[in-house]
C-alpha cells in the first residue's frame, strides 16, 4: 500500500535543514576561516575579510575602475560567446557523426592538456598586442570543454530520438535545433559552466601578460608592488562574479533535470 507524505519528513522528531540553511553555514564556515588565516598569516600575507571588503569597495570606486572592467568585460564577453556557441557547434557535430568523434576526441583532450600559457606567443604574434589577444585566450581556455560535453552529451543520446528524425526527413540542422539540443540540453548547461570560469579566467591571464587595462593588469600591477589588499579585493570581486554565473546556471541545470524527471 502507497503511503503519501503531505509534510516534510522528520529525522529522529526533527526537520531536516534546508539547502539555503546550509549554504548559510558554509558562508559563515569560510568566512570564519578566512578571518582565523589572516590572524595567523598577518594582513601582509591574507587581509582580513572586513578589510578586503573595504579595500574591494574603495576600488569599485575608483573614477579609472570602470574603463578596466569595461576593458575586461567586453573582451571576455566575445571569448564566452566564441566559447559557448563555437565550442556547442563543434560537440554537436562530432557527437552526431560518431566515427568523426572518436577520432577527435583524443585529439582535442590533447590539446586542452596542453598548458595554454605556451601558445600565447602564438597568440600575440597571429592578433598582436590587442583586445583580439585577450578575446583569442579566453576562447580557447574555454571551447573544448564545452565541446567534449557536447559531444558526450550528444553519445548519450536515446537512439530511437535520432532514428523517429530520420524517419520524418529532417535535415541535419533541423534534427540538431530540435531533437539533439533539447535532449542533450542538461549536459550541456554543465559544460557552459565550467566554459564561463575557464573563458574567464583565460581572459584575465591574457590580460596579465600584455595589456595596458582590464582586472588582469590591474591583478599584475598589484602583485609586482605586493599589494596584498589589492589582490585579495580583486580575487574577491573575481570569485564572487564566478560564483554567481555557476549558481544560477547551476539552478537552471537543476530546472532542466527536474523537467525531465515530470
Amino acid at each position: 500500500m502507497a503511503v503519501t507524505l503531505d509534510k516534510p519528513t522528520r529525522v529522529h522528531g526533527r526537520l531536516p535543514r534546508s539547502v539555503g540553511f546550509d549554504r548559510l553555514l558554509l558562508f559563515l564556515a569560510l568566512l570564519v576561516l578566512w578571518q582565523v588565516l589572516s590572524w595567523i598569516a598577518g594582513p601582509e600575507v591574507i587581509t582580513s575579510p572586513p578589510a578586503t571588503a573595504r579595500k574591494l569597495a574603495a576600488i569599485i570606486s575608483a573614477p579609472d575602475f570602470v574603463g578596466h572592467a569595461y576593458e575586461t568585460g567586453r573582451a571576455f564577453a566575445a571569448a564566452l560567446v566564441i566559447s559557448l556557441l563555437g565550442g556547442l557547434v563543434i560537440g554537436l557535430a562530432l557527437g552526431f557523426r560518431r566515427l568523426a568523434g572518436e577520432v577527435a576526441e583524443p585529439l582535442l583532450v590533447a590539446l586542452y592538456s596542453i598548458p595554454k600559457i605556451t601558445l600565447y606567443p602564438v597568440i600575440l604574434l597571429l592578433f598582436g598586442l590587442g583586445v583580439s589577444a585577450k578575446i583569442a585566450f579566453g576562447a580557447i581556455h574555454g571551447i573544448i570543454p564545452v565541446a567534449l560535453f557536447a559531444m558526450n552529451a550528444v553519445r548519450n543520446i536515446r537512439g530511437g530520438h535520432l532514428r523517429a528524425a530520420r524517419a520524418m526527413r529532417l535535415t541535419h540542422l533541423q534534427i540538431a535545433i530540435h531533437v539533439l539540443v533539447p535532449a542533450t540540453l542538461p549536459e550541456i548547461v554543465a559544460g557552459f559552466r565550467l566554459g564561463f570560469a575557464l573563458t574567464l579566467l583565460g581572459t584575465l591571464i591574457g590580460e596579465m601578460f600584455a595589456s595596458q587595462r582590464g582586472i588582469g593588469y590591474m591583478l599584475v600591477q598589484a602583485m609586482e608592488t605586493n599589494d596584498t589588499a589589492t589582490i585579495m579585493a580583486l580575487a574577491l570581486l573575481l570569485v564572487t562574479i564566478a560564483t554567481t554565473a555557476s549558481w544560477a546556471l547551476l539552478r537552471l541545470d537543476h530546472g532542466l533535470h527536474g523537467n525531465e524527471q515530470h
